[in-house]
């Protein structure tokens, strides 16, 4: 019964949102809720999700200050030199706009923190994809790909968690997969190439004209737009759409504003350097570092406490829709786990493998790899799931590395699960609704995740 109630709370989950029935909020909360008491979890139920918000409160009070302080960066102008720099690198063309994405994305993904990424990305960039009237759903798939590519690294997560979980070196995991990471990320270059093609057909290259020279100083970046900018920007033609995307991008970066401390621009690339130095380093919990650094961005940039509110307000839409989502998220993964039907899932999925399949249990982990960790968090994957198929795998001579190898492929898939706090604050700064974003992003995920599994195996890194 677990396993039909579990399968059947996923594929109503899913229909709710995809069809835009529900926001993700409400579904993230009521479903689980309806299936946790038709699963007999009872007044145990509350107990389920406070466990799971306690397990998720570090990850919303980091997305928390990481908006802040990001927002901050923003405001004082930090960001405005490599804007301009992208600016005239990708120019007025759509398609090397969405390329320049993927490119940009990738990069700041070294970090191996998806939340600083997007924020980053959609703080450059979006600004420009509303002026040129590119979709910004085509930001958000791109973006996520490149992420969910690189979310592989053994600083990210997922290969640390699969190396721990099996007891083996993160190294020994890695790797012999970099080829196989290439190969990813050369595909999500291809979908980037495709999907700026389509929109270049779409809308055509605008010329760099005098007008657009004279704005070129205003199209720079913030961390989210009004949702009647995404609407209307680059959607229509004349004076009108004109003035109000000119008047959109003055109040978002205007080169006067009054929150610009170019006094302070060294001191703020220094702190923001540091910090995602340390990040990469790991001495100090995510949480710690920003809220430290958010602290002391605020204190040294806004030393008036109006000024520092104003500078916390100004932040606050974004700030209350992440977090609201990922502790509605935390409901769906308690009462997942909570009534049992994350194991009874798994261990229905591993019995009913045909022993004659034995052999390939390593190709069938990394296949199993997408939905698993698109519909539960990863240590429950990694510390409960990947276990059990590699004991059972093990019967047939393959080794634990080559498994953790094979478990790590469908990341780029699992990035865009709506459990995943990062993709939450993607599509939330970029104003892109979660149901839009997956319709074009989960088959190109798939392939991406699919083609490095097949690169896996015929570099032999992933037995066969």
């Amino acid at each position: 019964m677990l396993v039909a109630l579990g399968f059947m709370m996923v594929a109503l989950f899913m229909f709710l949102i995809m069809s835009r029935r529900a926001t993700p909020v409400v579904g993230l909360i009521a479903v689980p809720v309806a299936f946790g008491i038709a699963a007999g979890a009872g007044l145990g139920i509350g107990d389920m999700i406070v466990d799971a918000v306690k397990e998720l409160a570090p990850t919303a009070a980091m997305l928390f200050f990481a908006i802040i302080f990001f927002g901050i960066m923003i405001d004082v102008g930090l960001f405005d030199p490599l804007v301009k720099l992208i600016l005239r690198m990708v120019g007025y063309d759509p398609m090397r706009l969405v390329v320049g994405t993927a490119v940009l994305a990738m990069v700041v993904s070294l970090d191996g923190d998806g939340s600083t990424t997007f924020i980053i990305v959609t703080s450059a960039l979006l600004p420009l994809y509303l002026k040129l009237g590119v979709s910004p759903v085509v930001l958000t798939v791109v973006a996520g790909l490149a992420n969910g590519a690189m979310n592989i690294l053994p600083w990210g997560g997922p290969t640390a968690r699969a190396a721990a979980s099996l007891g083996v070196s993160p190294s020994d995991v890695f790797v012999p997969m970099i080829p196989s990471m290439i190969a990813g990320l050369a595909v999500v270059l291809v979908f980037a190439v495709h999907l700026g093609y389509l929109e270049r057909r779409r809308i055509g290259s605008l010329e760099l004209t005098e007008m657009t020279r004279a704005t070129e100083g205003r199209v720079l970046v913030g961390a989210g737009a009004p949702a009647s900018a995404s609407a209307g920007a680059g959607g229509g033609s004349g004076d009108d759409a004109e003035d109000d995307e000119a008047d959109w991008f003055a109040e978002g970066l205007d080169p006067k504003r009054s929150t610009l401390r170019p006094g302070l621009f060294w001191f703020n690339a220094l702190l923001t350097a540091t910090l995602l130095v340390v990040l990469v380093v790991d001495v100090l919990p995510i949480l710690v570092l920003f809220m430290v650094a958010a602290a002391i961005a605020l204190v040294v940039n806004f030393p008036q406490v109006k000024e520092q509110q104003e500078a916390i307000t100004r932040h606050a839409p974004s700030i209350v829709s992440v977090v609201a989502m990922v502790f509605a998220a935390a409901v769906l993964t308690g009462v997942f786990q909570g009534t049992g039907m994350v194991e009874a899932m798994a261990r229905w999925l591993i019995d009913i493998i045909p022993p004659a399949l034995g052999p390939h249990m390593a190709v069938i982990a990394g296949v199993l790899s997408l939905p698993f960790t698109f519909f539960m968090s990863n240590d429950a994957f990694y510390f409960g799931v990947l276990p059990v198929l590699s004991e059972a795998a093990s019967t047939y001579g393959i080794a634990p590395e080559e498994m953790a190898r094979a478990s790590i492929t469908g990341q780029t898939f699992h990035m865009q699960s709506p459990l995943v706090p990062a993709i939450l604050l993607l599509v939330t700064l970029a104003r892109v609704p979660l149901a839009d974003h997956h319709k074009k992003v989960l088959w190109r995920a798939a392939a991406v995740s699919l083609t490095m599994l097949a690169i896996g195996v015929l570099t032999t890194a992933i037995p066969l």
